[in-house]
């Protein structure tokens, strides 16, 4: 792979080579298909990246951004060979390259079947038979005969639906010009031909039956060269109709080693496919891609042909949902459960690597099992799974955009195709395809549940009364590093929960679904911003368009009220930025003289308050609450380290950065990461961990040799190297604390293999709650809770006067959970973790030594979610140790734990902020 001027990822030579052949291959289609079939020989074995720009090129082909003939006469036999020769290469592709399929898939959308012999030349010799049997020699049809003699392509389906639809209106003029305009054929176009098209058609009436019989079935002739995915063809090509054969046979070999099921459901969905009532058909359409399925993963005779057929059911599946959508009663929900069960397994048909949609699939099966008329649990956990189902198609569609616009963009600048057409290729193909109806069906599915399940339309996560001038940007990180000298409202498209918010913002409104107990969540709550989602998209697009303009913010309950006032009702005049954090001291700590300590040594003055909040709880707790053990390096030793002689080039550099730095060029923040990262361990640091290790019963990593100790110095480096990442120094800075003045501790603990992770806290962060512990709990490590992972965890709150009765009031939509094997996790520890008015904690990074696994999660048979009593059992525990923790410091408490086989671990605890 190779890449453009801007780095994004392209087959650069391939592009490049379509560009400089473009001349050629606009002389007529056959030439652009035998370009395409030589060009894609050469790419296919380079990776996706070379069948994404064949793809690219025929899309714009397809939609007419690039010439289709010029100046050259040619058979249509000879376009259907050439179109025969590159599908047959597509299919072979599609059979030794499974990774390859969905691009193989979008590529066939965009390119006629084809076919060898007399196929492409029936679309001249029917004309003739068309004409001579109708008594239509002259005007329009002589012109459209030149032109189909002259160089046929897919505009002559076009055109020959447009006729038809003209002689069975009663030969109203106006219907046929609305059938080509609708399909982009203009005048100018049709008069831009090779062989131009310049007359309007007119028959004798007494020939209306004969032209409707005779053009019927030249259209089936020409979708069979021109419209691989066509339906009606693409079925007839492998299923024989029950008539005899006439001139209109499409000279194909028929095959009947399809199964009889299948060709039963093919039958059916031929005669019912513009049916009103889309029940029976959308039924027959899935029954027909699932008894394809085994065969278009064989190497089967006619691959090709079934390919076509499967993509025309795809395409059938997607044009009758949308055809049938505006008659859904949206209010029984049975009916739409349905549709979106059948949609669904639709999208799963169509993709590869569906492991994630497959447990989509699985857990939405399960839920229209349970399903009970307003339940408000049901309605909790079915609303997850389609949270979960949504995240999953944005991921996908977000996946595509990234792979084809960069191409898209290279080439397109290259051919002069206009740039409205190239900024919105990745998504007109997205939208084309078949998630983008799922994902309608789930939009309007969404306020249904929310309504069932007593949502409303708001989650607040930091419940603040505020006035403000609405701002909109589209992604909360872009601007956190801003000052704003009046009071702002941010509405933020996107919001990933590791964001800083902006001194000068009081509100951020977002649709986007960060944890309640994410970074940006917990910096809300501290600073007395107001934070809210938003999941109704009207009152999103009326907040849009209030940009520049004086709001008022009401939170009441769980709903939040907006206001339009006078910028004159609030003075900017004494507005500041930064009062949350006004007298905040932070003390430079000193080397201690050991480069690890034990956890009897832990004191405020060597380690944070991570570390001796895991000391205090030790010997206080429960037996059957555990403490890993532990060992750190505490305070000043980074400094020590790099003071060593053989590191003093690495901290000259890092000084130089540095000076930069303070001089407001944060890109050097980077640079001083990267350079840490070269750091050398002086001889005394290695032994002195592995001496603390061991005498700990920690396994020491360099017992495995001496490449895990380079693992493990290489994760120490990270944690220090964090101190510099670009949120926490703006964090810093706003709080104006002095960045030199911050000192990272490490601390060592073995990695608890979990199966689930949890954080609690002992004041329920929503409401301010004391009676109330709020805790959310995933599968796996405990990273995709804290961190910024897609999805939502599963949450629940439990009244410490009643531990056993824990209340779900939210299910999982996390995709993937990770997971490690035994390893060593270094910790971040500084000096800021827990400063009083300052959410120090989250802000530097915990690394393991090992790389985690990501595991697409399947909660179908997940204990936390299908067995209650377990469910019960579990939380109601965890519920207890959060009580017994804050008992223990006497004031509400941000506590987090694993728990393996059963067993809960406090990991660490800190004040609740």
């Amino acid at each position: 792979m190779q890449a453009s001027g801007d780095g994004d990822g392209i087959f650069k030579w391939l592009l490049d080579e379509i560009s400089r052949r473009e001349k050629e291959a606009e002389r007529s289609l056959m030439h652009r298909f035998n370009i395409a079939t030589e060009l894609t020989e050469r790419c296919k074995n380079e990776g996706e990246f070379g069948l994404v720009g064949i793809l690219v090129w025929l899309r714009f082909m397809s939609c007419r951004h690039l010439t289709w003939n010029k100046n050259y006469n040619v058979k249509p036999r000879e376009i259907s060979e050439a179109q025969d020769r590159f599908t047959n290469l597509l299919q072979r592709i599609y059979l030794n390259q499974p990774n390859d399929r969905e691009i193989v898939r979008l590529l066939m959308t965009h390119v006629g079947r084809g076919g060898q012999g007399d196929v492409g030349q029936r679309i001249r010799d029917e004309i003739l038979v068309v004409q001579r049997n109708n008594d239509c020699k002259g005007g329009m049809m002589e012109e459209w005969h030149q032109k189909l003699h002259n160089n046929s392509s897919p505009d002559d389906v076009i055109i020959c639906e447009a006729l038809l639809n003209y002689i069975k209106s009663g030969f109203r003029v106006d219907v046929y010009w609305k059938a080509l305009n609708t399909n982009g054929l203009t005048k100018e176009k049709l008069a831009s031909y090779d062989r131009p098209i310049v007359s309007e058609p007119h028959f004798r009436a007494d020939t209306k039956e004969g032209l409707i019989h005779d053009l019927t079935a030249y259209l089936k002739t020409l979708k069979a060269v021109h419209s691989g995915a066509d339906l009606e063809s693409a079925i007839e090509v492998l299923v024989p109709p029950n008539k005899a054969h006439d001139f209109t046979s499409t000279g194909f070999n028929y095959v009947c080693d399809l199964s009889p099921k299948l060709q039963e459901c093919l039958k059916f969905v031929k005669v019912h496919l513009g049916d009103e009532d889309i029940v029976q058909l959308m039924e027959k359409l899935l029954e027909s891609r699932i008894e394809l399925r085994p065969v278009l993963i064989a190497n089967h005779r006619r691959l090709k042909d079934i390919l076509f057929l499967d993509l025309a059911l795809d395409s059938a599946v997607r044009t009758t949902m949308e055809r049938g959508l505006k008659n859904l009663n949206f209010a029984h929900l049975p009916e739409i459960m349905f549709f979106i069960s059948l949609v669904l397994e639709n999208v799963c048909l169509s993709t590869v690597n569906n492991e994630d949609l497959i447990y989509c699939t699985k857990d939405w099966y399960h839920i229209c099992e349970l399903y009970k008329p307003n339940d408000g649990q049901w309605a909790l956990q079915t609303k997850a799974i389609l949270d979960r189902l949504q995240l999953v198609l944005a991921d996908r569609s977000q996946c595509h955009q990234n792979k084809i616009q960069p191409s898209a963009k290279y080439l397109g600048n290259l051919l002069g195709i206009q740039k409205s057409a190239i900024d919105t290729f990745s998504e007109e193909l997205i939208r084309a395809g078949s998630a983008a109806i799922l994902s309608a069906l789930i939009n309007r599915f969404y306020p249904i549940l929310r309504k069932v399940a007593n949502l409303g339309c708001w989650q607040v996560i930091s419940p603040v009364d505020v006035c403000g001038v609405v701002l909109c940007v589209n992604e909360l990180r872009s601007i956190q590093n801003k000052v704003y000298r009046k009071p702002t409202i941010l509405i933020a498209t996107r919001v990933t929960g590791e964001e800083e918010i902006p001194d000068g913002v009081v509100a951020v409104l977002t649709p986007d679904v960060p944890d309640v107990l994410s970074h940006v969540s917990i910096r809300a709550r501290n600073e007395k911003v107001c934070f809210a989602t938003c999941f109704d998209p009207n009152i999103l697009r009326d907040l849009k368009s209030k940009e520049g303009k004086s709001i008022s913010i009401l939170v009441k309950s769980a709903n939040i009220i907006i206001r339009d006032i006078s910028s004159s009702n609030f003075s900017f005049k004494s507005f500041g930025t930064q009062s949350n954090h006004q007298g905040l001291k932070l003390r430079k700590k000193a080397f201690c003289g050991k480069y690890a300590i034990s956890v009897e040594e832990f004191t405020s003055e060597v380690v944070g308050a991570k570390s001796c909040n895991l000391k205090f709880l030790r010997g206080k707790v429960p037996t059957w609450i555990k403490i890993p053990t532990s060992v750190a390096i505490p305070f000043g030793a980074f400094e020590k380290v790099l003071s060593e002689d053989f590191n003093k080039d690495i901290a000259y550099k890092i000084s130089s950065f540095y000076k930069c730095l303070k001089g407001g060029d944060l890109s050097k923040l980077q640079s001083i990461q990267e350079t840490i990262l070269r750091m050398n361990a002086p001889i005394s640091l290695t032994s002195e961990l592995k001496s603390k290790m061991r005498s700990s019963g920690i396994p020491w990593p360099g017992d495995e040799g001496d490449e895990r100790w380079n693992h493990a110095w290489q994760a120490i480096k990270k944690v220090w190297a964090s101190k510099w990442n670009e949120r926490a120094f703006i964090s810093c800075r706003k709080a104006n604390l002095d960045h030199e003045n911050i000192c990272m501790a490490v601390l060592v603990q073995e990695i608890i293999c979990a199966d689930y992770a949890f954080v609690i806290h002992t004041k329920n962060p929503l409401s301010g709650d004391t009676s109330e512990i709020y805790t959310e709990i995933v599968k796996g490590l405990g990273e995709t809770l804290v961190g910024a992972y897609p999805g939502r965890a599963m949450s629940f709150i439990t009244k410490k006067s009643n531990l056993s009765s824990p209340i779900v009031i939210g299910y999982p939509s996390k995709p993937i959970g990770l997971y490690s094997k035994k390893s060593i996790i270094f910790r971040s520890d500084s000096n800021a973790e827990d400063l009083e008015g300052y959410a120090g904690a989250g802000l530097y990074d915990s690394v393991i030594m090992d790389k985690e696994e990501k595991i697409v999660l399947d909660y179908s048979r997940d204990r936390m979610i299908i067995d209650r009593a377990f469910q019960v059992s579990l939380f109601s525990r965890i519920a207890e140790v959060g009580k017994i923790v804050e008992g223990l410091y006497g004031r509400p408490q941000d506590i987090e734990g694993v728990v393996k086989d059963g067993v809960i671990y406090v990991v660490q605890s800190r004040p609740q902020i």
